[in-house]
C-alpha cells in the first residue's frame, strides 16, 4: 500500500512536459490515447489546489540590458530574432524590451541562456 501511496505522490508532481512523455510511453506500450492517459494523470493533480491550475505556460523573454558585451548580444538578437542588424541594435539599445513573447517555457529558458551567456541581462515573465 506504501508503494501506492509514494506512485501517486509522484503523479501529483510530474511537470507538464513528464506527464507529456509518460502519454507518449502509454500510447506506445499499452495502446493508451494520449488524452485519455493526460487525463487520468492530470486528474489527481486538479485536486492539488490552485497551485496546479496557476502553473504558467506561456512566458515572455525580455531583454533588460545589453550587458558589458554589447556587440555579441546585438548579433545573438538579430541571429534570434531575425531582424536586420540596425533593428537588433535599436532593440538592445531601447532595453528593457521583450525580444519574443508568449513562447514555451523550454524555449524561453534557451533563450535567457543562450543571452546571458553572451552578456546580456534577461528577465522571463
Amino acid at each position: 500500500m506504501a508503494d501506492l501511496k509514494q506512485l501517486a505522490e509522484e503523479l501529483v508532481n510530474l511537470t507538464v512536459k513528464e506527464v507529456n512523455e509518460l502519454a507518449g510511453i502509454l500510447k506506445d506500450e499499452y495502446g493508451i490515447e494520449p488524452a485519455a492517459a493526460a487525463v487520468a494523470v492530470a486528474g489527481p493533480a486538479a485536486g492539488g489546489g490552485e497551485e496546479a491550475a496557476a502553473e504558467q505556460t506561456e512566458f515572455d523573454v525580455i531583454l533588460k540590458s545589453g550587458g558589458a558585451s554589447k556587440l555579441a548580444v546585438v548579433k545573438l538578437v538579430k541571429e534570434l530574432t531575425g531582424l536586420g542588424l540596425k533593428e537588433a541594435k535599436a532593440v538592445v539599445d531601447e532595453a528593457p524590451k521583450a525580444l519574443k513573447e508568449k513562447v514555451s517555457k523550454d524555449e524561453a529558458e534557451a533563450l535567457k541562456a543562450q543571452l546571458e551567456e553572451a552578456g546580456a541581462e534577461v528577465e522571463l515573465k
